[in-house]
């Protein structure tokens, strides 16, 4: 599959996706004698009901109608209800359809990190905090996000979240509790990047991988669903301090391709604080060799 052919099915996949997900009732048709083969709507009800004439519809599904008016783009988005993140992506998708866009295509996230955001991350000595590609790949942890995630970093190896957390399932159950949550985050920041670097070899690799490896994976990834780093909370199973949720924050290095780091932000005061306090108070006694290490 050459390029174009791979932008126009990325196109329908996506488009016939978020169609299956509603169903004529919540997109308030009125209901139908008929039987219905499709799962959801069917492709002439959301032209229907974003204004536009079917024929144009199914052409630009199949990727075959270049150049839609954002009007067009944003009825459709709407009958679709699609959130922020999915519109962003259907906008790379419909544009990665021109040969002129896809030679603008950025490179894909280097896999290091500058000497000065090495400074800033070890600085940072209160706080777990971790530096991860668009990609997933964790590049560098300060010592207190090393003690955190006890078994996910012990390794000498590249450390990649998507494969910890459907390669090494039962590691990563123990240490994420709500690890439906985090997996189907990780495969939709995964599909966000694919949407941005379809031809990363490095993403395509994975998506292989893990494809081949786990049905998890699979499942996860033929729902098209699509997210991008924010801030949130992550609930953390430790053998030391047992089960607690903390908040985050995710800052983009700008200068570094996409890069993200993560800072986990318990509140003052608070029973999530206080046992990072514990943490930082066992990791102390018993420091990791070394300082921050890239991960790959």
């Amino acid at each position: 599959m050459d390029e174009k052919q791979a932008a126009r099915a990325a196109v329908r996949e996506f488009l016939r996706s978020r169609r299956d997900r509603i169903s004529p009732a919540e997109a308030g048709l009125p209901p139908v004698g008929t039987r219905r083969r499709v799962q959801g709507l069917r492709r002439e009800e959301v032209a229907l009901l974003a204004g536009i004439s079917p024929e144009y519809y199914i052409r630009l599904e199949r990727g075959q109608a270049t150049g839609p008016s954002s009007a067009v783009v944003e009825s459709i988005a709407t009958v679709l209800r699609l959130d922020d993140d999915e519109r962003a992506h259907l906008d790379r998708l419909l544009a990665a359809l021109t040969p002129e866009a896809r030679k603008r295509r950025t490179p894909p996230a280097t896999a290091t990190i500058s000497p000065g955001i090495r400074v800033l991350l070890d600085s940072i000595d209160h706080l777990p905090a971790v530096v991860c590609s668009p990609r997933l790949d964790l590049l560098a942890a300060n010592d207190l996000a090393r003690a955190l995630y006890a078994g996910m970093l012990d390794t000498d190896g590249p450390v990649n979240s998507a494969r910890f957390l459907f390669l090494d399932e039962h590691a990563a159950r123990n240490l994420f509790p709500e690890w439906e949550r985090v997996a189907a985050d990780a495969v939709s920041i995964l599909r966000s990047e694919a949407g941005r670097h379809p031809d990363d070899p490095e993403l395509i690799a994975l998506i292989g991988h893990l494809s081949t490896r786990s049905p998890a994976f699979r499942t996860r990834w033929a729902a098209h669903d699509v997210k991008t780093h924010r801030a949130g909370t992550k609930v953390f199973r430790h053998p030391l301090v047992g089960t607690f949720t903390l908040p985050f924050e995710n800052l983009t290095i700008d200068n570094s391709a996409d890069q993200v780091m993560t800072v986990f932000t318990p509140r003052p005061g608070s029973p999530e604080h206080d046992a990072i306090r514990l943490l930082a108070s066992w990791n102390a006694q018993t420091p990791a060799p070394g300082h921050t290490e890239t991960v790959p």
